[in-house]
């Protein structure tokens, strides 16, 4: 049966996987060809060795860049996005590279080796070499013919929560990063919550770091994000909304299948832009949106007003209450997840995913 409908859309069913199982073996484990020593090391060393170690591999030459990418690697193929702590390093390695590039000479390793540390503790908490995810997988030879590469992801597999494998609708399809990464937006697209967003835009931004050559594996981290987000989230019509919304504005201000608009916005449009979005309901913020979008506006206009809106979230919080303080996070103290925070991270992610997007996917965002 294998034989005659091909290996990968064998493992497309299902039945690659179960014969593995069925005969004692493992999917092949990732390896990344020239940085596979530096990955393993920083994979493997103890954490309270890595400090040294990362010092002497920087003194004997080995660049920021290479430990960043090499970390992010190891990272991908132990959690597979699916570890809060683990998934919350890798989106911290790119800020951590850039923050590195402000500083001077002497201190810019510090922020990177603080995130190599908090990468490599949690990789050997999470039992190391013997409990990565990230296999090697296979890629599915071809689309169907009335479908795009986003569609069939979506509707194929993180649409439907149907683990082992959105990966093998792959979101590298043959050709470039690029189209990998619109092909991915699409199951990204279905729903605003914070990690759903922003593991995709960190990843993307990596990718400036590592080379579009792993485009596969670190986006095998947001498909398997929203595998996962589908299976064990409890759907609700109010968590489900913006799949519901979203194509209806795509297809009622006619956004799909025209260029970007270029004009340019004043100081005044995007403060009235900016008050809309954030007095209004979700649904009247994403109708303002594509309206404005319909009208010519450039996706950049709508963005600035985007980040303003979220800006007077984060503003006027009020921090945490009695019923969410806990050590280290007193009443009143705004933490990482306050919603002003995740406000801003959020239209920071969707700003820069619209900028590196298809026409389709800028406006989505």
């Amino acid at each position: 049966m294998i034989a005659s409908i091909g290996s990968g859309v064998a493992v497309d069913l299902g039945l690659s996987p179960a014969i593995a199982e069925e005969s004692g073996s493992e999917p092949e484990r990732l390896s990344f060809g020239p940085l596979e020593p530096l990955v393993a090391l920083l994979q493997e060393t103890s954490s309270d060795r890595l400090v040294d170690v990362v010092v002497d591999k920087l003194q004997a030459g080995t660049s920021l860049r290479d430990l960043v990418a090499a970390a992010a690697l190891a990272n991908a193929r132990t959690f597979g996005g699916e570890d809060y702590v683990g998934f919350h390093t890798m989106m911290a390695f790119a800020p951590a590279f850039h923050m590195a590039g402000e500083l001077p000479v002497a201190r810019q390793p510090l922020p990177v080796v603080k995130v190599l540390h908090r990468n490599t503790r949690r990789i050997q908490e999470s039992g190391g070499r013997n409990k990565e995810v990230l296999r090697a997988v296979e890629p599915l030879c071809c689309l169907p013919d009335d479908q795009s590469g986003g569609e069939a992801l979506r509707a194929g597999r993180a649409g439907q929560g149907d683990e082992p494998g959105g990966e093998h609708v792959r979101p590298a399809r043959p050709g470039t990063a690029d189209l990998a990464f619109n092909d991915l937006l699409y199951a990204v697209q279905d729903n605003t919550e914070v990690h759903r967003t922003v593991l995709p835009y960190r990843a993307w931004d990596l990718l400036g770091v590592i080379g579009p050559e792993q485009a596969h594996t670190l986006l095998r981290q947001s498909v398997r994000y929203c595998v996962k987000s589908e299976r064990d989230w409890r759907h609700t019509a109010a968590v489900d909304r913006p799949r519901v919304v979203l194509p209806r504005l795509l297809d009622e201000y006619k956004l799909v299948g025209r260029a970007p608009g270029t004009r340019t916005a004043d100081d005044a449009w995007v403060e009235r832009m900016s008050q809309t979005l954030f007095a209004g309901t979700p649904d009247q913020a994403a109708e303002a949106a594509a309206a404005a979008l319909a009208e010519g506006m450039a996706p950049e206009a709508v963005g600035e007003a985007l980040s303003l809106a979220a800006n007077q979230l984060i503003l006027r919080d009020i921090g945490r209450t009695s019923r969410d303080a806990q050590s280290g996070k007193p009443i009143g103290s705004v933490h990482g997840d306050s919603i002003g925070v995740h406000a801003c991270d959020s239209a920071n992610a969707w700003r820069n995913m619209s900028r590196a997007s298809n026409p389709r996917n800028a406006a989505a965002c």
